[in-house]
């Protein structure tokens, strides 16, 4: 027994004696791919020494004696740290994830393919002007010089996810950079999936309720819309839920995530030390690591810092010594869907306003690992490309006969965006800003801008024309062969709207609505906000004058005007009934609850229960006054949906109607739903986290999902990859944070503030910023999650244009040298 024993335990010994083993290999193999921030290169396409200067927070500063020479080390800087997040975003806009993932993302790859997002970006490499083709060939170059050492110094491949697949990397090209530009456009752009929603409901419920589910924002004033049945005879009413990718790796919003963002300007008048303010924070969906890339760039027109896109070469939003621009979702409706008829006599014509006309096709083939490639034929028309019915069920609105083409603004060959971008990092003035706008196509921005002596908020993109006459005003699909239902070209840049110096001093935008101008010279039907604008005003409106520290205090605000707003109307009929209950009965349960409640402010902290009750409560009664009424279609409703709400419990055009449960014989009021639903969230939460209400955490659930895109569901690899934070917050705080709204844990953070910034122009360099992972994409890097938990706490980092503050403490100091001056 004692020889057993001893052998088993050299059995043992000897597999973790290979277990380390291999786990050190592999550390070895991965760890190769951590590049050395003081190593110096000799390379080709420089014209003189450039020094990348990575400051205590890995953010690079780039100093060259050419604009060409700073943009050639930002892609090379970019490709050191983010080399797999750049291919996969190449990827996804190519249309070539199927290559990698093989059967998994063949649904994705087709819709993108249809889109041609790549073909037109090559196109438009020609139209920028030669300082941005200049730009993107040094780039380019940049990137391609880190390849090379990557595949001539054993650098592990250039990151620990290329050992996970063989595919070689393509060589960078100045189309990859737009094709990135045009994939955001898509991340940010949620109007056709609306246009879809709104005719299948249109076809469920009568035009009254239409407007209680989707309602407009108040105070629009939009005329009744065709009932869509009649527009487009054939379409058969369906409750099933919609179909929209939900693959980690689709790009295809859904409208609760379909772009946001923060910004506000304080004009000196309004600036407690007499100079301008800036605040932005973009809202995207949560990835580790972030979308976002800190970066310094030393131009001839001088010193530019922010937030870039690894892949693009420019400082999308940050600040310059005399200017600071911020970018917001602009909500511009900037896509159609066209119902086009096929000809019944001939399947390859379609019928347009001077009869029936052939498509253009093309024939393209999907790749796919590990299985038979896939051919696809691509088609147009004068509307744009036909795209399946399979995506965001657009077969659902379809009649027999027809298909659906999209218009969009991004559709493009001649999108001079990236010139506009590059323009914009030289402007010396708001007016120069605005001017450098003009070039700018999609996707449709409100840019916030501030210099030394005023501010500004000009929407850049190209704004379709649509005739007065069109049938549905572009808010649901509509018949293409109707030239009234056409676009008619884009309106000319003076029209989109534009505020300049405003008499109270404060500009600011939250996603809510801009401009109440009537169709067709509108801007939108649909905006992102109707709540946080709220929030907002109050806190402008508190103080005379502002600080860079006010201005923080409101990016980092998480009380929710929605919860103050909607819990007095719901527990109207709630609070304080009776004496209280025996202990462990539903009843004293729900009083415990709203004794909570009813001293809550509404602020959506981590660490309270009341937030978790209320996001609890307001999910389940929402889903209680729909889901009889329009069936699995409540499954698109996953957010709390506050004016509707709001019309039901203020009984809005008969709203309340919606109390009674249509399948009951008894008649429901609002105020036994509200009970049922609270006793209903109760039972749920109390189940999971324990019947101790008080030790219930919002935080627990409400964590930020920044989570790695590939390897975030792989068992023991997740806990490596995936960054998990406790956050406060929700839908509808300044501190953004969106819930999931589906699946085991609907209360994750899956989109938020990746990037705040926050400028003053009295002292530009007390400017500070923050990204919400690290400036690392390499897992084992330091620099990974290192500015995450300082990010969750509301902590930023200096955004200095100081070379000697740079310098100090420095991780790293490279230089690259090119190749004639070292011979």
């Amino acid at each position: 027994m004692l020889t057993l024993f001893r052998w088993l335990l050299r059995i043992f010994t000897g597999l973790i004696g290979l277990a380390l083993l291999a786990t050190l290999i592999s550390y070895w193999f991965l760890s190769r791919s951590l590049p050395d921030y003081d190593e110096d290169f000799t390379l080709q396409g420089l014209n003189a020494p450039v020094e990348i200067v990575r400051n205590n927070d890995n953010v690079p500063h780039i100093f060259g004696k050419t604009d060409a020479d700073v943009f050639y080390a930002l892609g090379f800087a970019h490709a050191q740290d983010r080399l797999w997040q750049m291919t996969m975003l190449r990827r996804t806009a190519q249309g070539r994830l199927s290559e990698v993932f093989g059967t998994r993302t063949v649904k994705i790859d087709e819709l993108m393919r249809r889109y041609d997002l790549y073909t037109h970006a090559r196109e438009s490499v020609a139209v920028q002007d030669a300082e941005t083709q200049a730009a993107l060939e040094a780039y380019a170059s940049g990137v391609n010089a880190w390849i090379e050492q990557v595949n001539l110094g054993a650098r592990g491949r250039g990151a620990p996810e290329f050992f996970f697949f063989s595919n070689e990397i393509a060589a960078w090209q100045p189309a990859d950079s737009l094709a990135i530009l045009k994939l955001m456009a898509l991340q940010v752009s949620g109007q056709l999936g609306d246009e879809v929603l709104r005719a299948r409901m249109s076809l469920l419920l009568p035009d009254a309720r239409l407007r209680d589910i989707l309602p407009d924002d108040p105070g629009s004033g939009i005329a009744a819309l065709p009932d869509y049945a009649s527009l487009v005879p054939g379409v058969s009413p369906s409750a099933a839920p919609l179909r929209i990718a939900q693959d980690v790796l689709s790009p295809f919003p859904r409208r609760e995530t379909a772009g946001a963002s923060n910004a506000w300007a304080a004009a000196p008048s309004r600036s407690a030390a007499g100079g301008s303010l800036l605040a932005n924070d973009p809202h995207l969906g949560f990835t580790a690591p972030s979308i976002w890339y800190l970066a310094r760039l030393e131009l001839q027109s001088g010193g530019v810092i922010g937030a870039t896109i690894p892949g693009v070469p420019t400082i999308l939003i940050g600040r310059s010594e005399a200017l600071g621009w911020g970018l917001t979702t602009a909500y511009l409706d900037d896509q159609d869907l066209f119902i086009e008829e096929v000809n019944p006599e001939n399947t390859e014509q379609y019928r347009t306003p001077d009869g029936w006309k052939a498509f253009e096709t093309r024939r393209t083939i999907l790749q796919v690992k590990d299985a038979p490639p896939v051919t696809i034929t691509l088609r147009w028309t004068e509307n744009g490309p036909v795209l399946p019915g399979s995506h965001y069920d657009i077969g659902s609105v379809t009649p027999a006969g027809h298909v659906v083409s999209l218009g969009w603004t991004a559709l493009t060959g001649k999108d001079t965006s990236m010139t506009a971008a590059l323009h914009l990092l030289k402007a010396k003035s708001v007016a120069e800003a605005i001017e450098a706008g003009k070039l700018y196509v999609a996707p449709a921005q409100n840019l916030m801008l501030a210099d030394r002596n005023g501010v500004a908020l000009q929407m850049i993109g190209a704004m379709p024309k649509r005739d007065a006459r069109h049938q549905t005003q572009g808010r649901m699909p509509a018949p293409g062969w109707l030239a009234e239902n056409r676009w008619q070209g884009s309106f000319p840049y003076e029209e989109n709207p534009r505020f300049t110096d405003p008499v109270s001093g404060i500009l600011g935008n939250t996603n809510n609505k801009i401009i109440n101008r009537p169709f067709p010279e509108h801007v939108s039907f649909t905006w992102g906000d109707t709540q946080r604008i709220q929030r907002w005003l109050t806190l402008m409106k508190t103080r005379e004058v502002h600080t860079r520290e006010s201005f923080i205090e409101a990016q980092l605000d998480t009380v929710s005007p929605t919860a103050r707003t909607l819990l007095p109307l719901i527990g109207a009929d709630l609070w304080f009934t009776g004496e209280a209950a025996p202990e462990g009965t539903p009843e004293r349960l729900r009083q415990r609850a709203l004794e909570l409640m009813a001293k809550w402010n509404g602020e959506m902290n981590e660490h309270l229960p009341e937030p978790l009750i209320y996001q609890a409560w307001m999910r389940a009664l929402q889903d209680r006054l729909i889901r009889d009424e329009i069936g699995p279609m409540a499954d698109e409703f996953t957010h709390i949906e506050p004016i509707f709400l709001e019309r039901v419990y203020r009984n809005v055009e008969g709203a309340a109607g919606w109390c009674d449960v249509v399948q009951s014989a008894v008649v429901e009021t609002c105020a036994d739903l509200a009970r049922i639903a609270l006793d209903e969230a109760l039972l749920g939460l109390s189940e999971t986290y324990g019947p101790n209400v008080e030790s219930w955490r919002w935080g627990d659930v409400h964590q930020a999902a920044q989570d790695h895109p590939v390897m975030g569901d792989v068992p023991v690899l997740r806990y490596f990859v995936n960054i998990r934070q406790s956050t406060s917050g929700d839908d509808s705080t300044l501190m953004r944070g969106v819930t999931k709204g589906s699946g085991p844990n609907p209360y994750l953070n899956v989109h938020g503030a990746g990037y705040r910034g926050v400028y003053d122009f009295a002292d530009p360099d007390s400017s500070v910023f923050i990204i919400s992972t690290g400036q690392s994409g390499h897992p084992l890097s330091r620099h990974y999650d290192n500015l995450g938990e300082r990010w969750r706490q509301g902590e930023y980092i200096p955004m200095s244009l100081d070379p000697d503050l740079a310098r100090a403490a420095a991780v790293g100091d490279t230089v690259l040298t090119p190749v004639e001056v070292a011979e």
